[in-house]
């Protein structure tokens, strides 16, 4: 496979680029990004890419425009260089709440996204829970939407699931998602009915399910500014329950995100490195992080060797 495969990575998240190809047993491939004194982004690829398969690793997180950037000139770059086959590896895809037109003369940023990678030289997208699944019909390029659930449901199983356990989607718009968790761990469900008032603001109005005396634990594909999280936990602990965790894929943990989580009833929050976790949040003690590189490491293996993808769709 070293022969035929190349996989780079650009500065969103190189750690996680590093453990894909430590599980794959590649090196990952020699690429320069910079940035020059006026903020424009200079790639330099390193190595023959003739006739290779070419896999990027870069998760369109903070810095966002940056980091969506340095992904479209690095597949430009690599387009010249005459590879065979570029696949863009977005762990998290930035711009994925702007999904739909949500007011007049608003955009629907998410498609533009798409637009950008198709145009730029992507011949396949892997990403990881998207916020919304029909993002993968903005493509006209196959899409690998694969889910952090097998990763994140094997934690729970082995340190948080007991009897009285319930998992708890914070919104409606989750449902679907906690009800596939309580399935697979034989647990009972819950939903937080909320209603915003503004832009990254919510209010929990009302539970429904039964969560006193269980263990509780709510369920989200992110956590951004962790006011819904937060306030969900502090309705859950006024019904009754006896502990509250919380897990979810992508940990942006965007402005007090970390503040709140520390001052609430959550005693242990479980992302994923889709998006790198900052000083702060690895220092905290509430904050548990697993890997998704295992799971995109078999996707790149897979995708490569034309096998079936469709047993990682958990």
């Amino acid at each position: 496979m070293e022969d035929k495969i190349r996989v780079f990575c650009g500065n969103s998240n190189p750690a996680l680029a590093v453990n894909i190809c430590e599980k794959l047993g590649v090196h990952l491939g020699q690429a320069k990004v910079k940035t020059f004194s006026d903020g424009e982004i200079r790639v330099e690829i390193g190595e023959n890419v003739r006739g290779r398969d070419v896999y990027i690793v870069q998760s369109t997180c903070s810095p966002t425009n940056n980091n969506l950037m340095e992904l479209l000139i690095m597949m430009d770059a690599l387009k010249r260089a005459s590879a065979a086959r570029i696949t863009t590896v977005i762990p998290y895809y930035g711009y994925a709440r702007q999904d739909r037109k949500v007011a007049p003369r608003s955009p629907i940023t998410s498609k533009l996204v798409a637009d950008l990678l198709t145009t730029a030289g992507a011949d396949r997208v892997v990403t990881v829970d998207l916020h919304a699944g029909q993002i993968q019909g903005f493509f006209d390029i196959p899409v690998d939407n694969l889910y952090a659930a097998a990763v994140i449901l094997d934690y729970l199983r082995k340190h948080l699931v007991n009897d009285t356990t319930v998992i708890v989607s914070p919104d409606a718009g989750g449902t679907e998602r906690a009800r596939a968790f309580a399935k697979r761990l034989s647990s009972s469900l819950a939903i937080i009915d909320k209603r915003r008032s503004g832009p990254n603001i919510s209010e929990v109005m009302n539970l429904i399910g039964d969560v006193h005396g269980k263990v509780a634990i709510i369920v989200d594909d992110m956590v951004d500014t962790a006011g819904t999280l937060t306030q969900a936990a502090k309705a859950l602990r006024e019904h009754g329950a006896t502990a509250i965790y919380a897990c979810a894929t992508h940990g942006v943990l965007s402005g007090p995100a970390l503040e709140r989580i520390e001052a609430s009833e959550i005693q242990e929050m479980v992302i994923t490195d889709t998006i790198p976790v900052s000083d702060d949040a690895a220092r905290s003690r509430k904050i548990k992080v697993l890997s998704v590189a295992g799971l995109l490491a078999e996707a790149i293996r897979r995708i490569h060797c034309n096998e079936s993808v469709s047993s990682l769709f958990v």
